[in-house]
């Protein structure tokens, strides 16, 4: 049967683009801060994770932060010298690569570095992250997880069978080697074994000063890491079956936010 031309479809929602309107706005909303705040500093995001940069945000609530729209920000701040808003703020533009944002703050340098080097929340990590760890898993009964559970460890290839009804890992599993990228299968088993292998931090990496300085930091202090971790299999997370099916809704987060005072 044909198609009748009067057939047509029609969306419901609608979204405006965000046009030259919205970027000039960005534009000079940061170079409005450049004059308010003494201070600028380049930070960039490692493990990002949604829910923790707007705790920080939260926390520098006195404060600008701008993350996102690199190539904006750099344009307002100036990419040589001849076009740079301030003196020295090329500089500053050049370190807008990948995840990095700005902070414009009152704060003194001390505090600024003091916050973020303490700053650290452990979480599981995701596929695609790079292991900092080998993780083995121990040979032994699972008795926290449901019987229900086995085919779906054997799904992740894990060495198990049902003995007397209770979960049992056959022998020694290596989960994950040191260095190398973490699978989806991976990812799932160190959620589902609650081992926490990655930290979500802040890095600060240079500061611009009102009086035209230009300080870039060296590299900021690492917690010491163990390079080979065995987990016991009995340590399996009591809630395990329900990660094994659903994933935190924060882990898709992208922040699109451009600024948040």
């Amino acid at each position: 049967m044909p198609k009748s031309k009067r057939e047509k479809k029609i969306s419901l929602t609608q979204t405006r683009k965000k046009g030259l309107e919205f970027k000039q706005k960005i534009i000079e909303d940061v170079r409005d801060c450049v004059d308010k705040y003494a201070r600028i500093f380049t930070f960039s995001v490692q493990n990002m994770r949604n829910v923790q940069l707007k705790n920080i945000r939260q926390d520098w609530k006195h404060s600008r932060f701008f993350f996102g729209k690199n190539s904006l920000m750099a344009v307002a701040l100036g990419r040589t010298i001849s076009d740079e808003y301030r003196e020295n703020l090329h500089f500053l533009a050049q370190q807008l690569k990948g995840q990095t944002g700005l902070l414009f703050t009152n704060e003194t340098k001390k505090t600024v570095l003091k916050y973020f080097d303490d700053y650290r929340v452990p979480d599981f990590a995701r596929a695609g992250n790079i292991a900092t760890q080998t993780v083995t898993l121990e040979q032994g009964p699972i008795p926290d997880l449901s019987h229900a559970m086995e085919p779906q460890l054997r799904q992740l290839g894990l060495p198990t069978s049902l003995q007397r009804g209770v979960i049992t890992l056959l022998r020694d599993h290596k989960v994950c080697e040191k260095g190398d990228p973490i699978t989806p299968e991976q990812s799932r088993i160190l959620k589902l074994f609650d081992h926490m292998m990655v930290d979500f931090h802040v890095t600060v990496e240079g500061m611009w000063s009102n009086n035209g300085k230009w300080l870039l930091f060296d590299q900021r202090p690492e917690p010491i890491v163990p390079t080979k971790v065995n987990v016991k299999a009995a340590a399996a997370s009591k809630k395990g079956g329900s990660d094994m099916e659903q994933e935190d809704e924060e882990e898709d987060d992208k922040d699109e936010d451009n600024e948040e005072g």
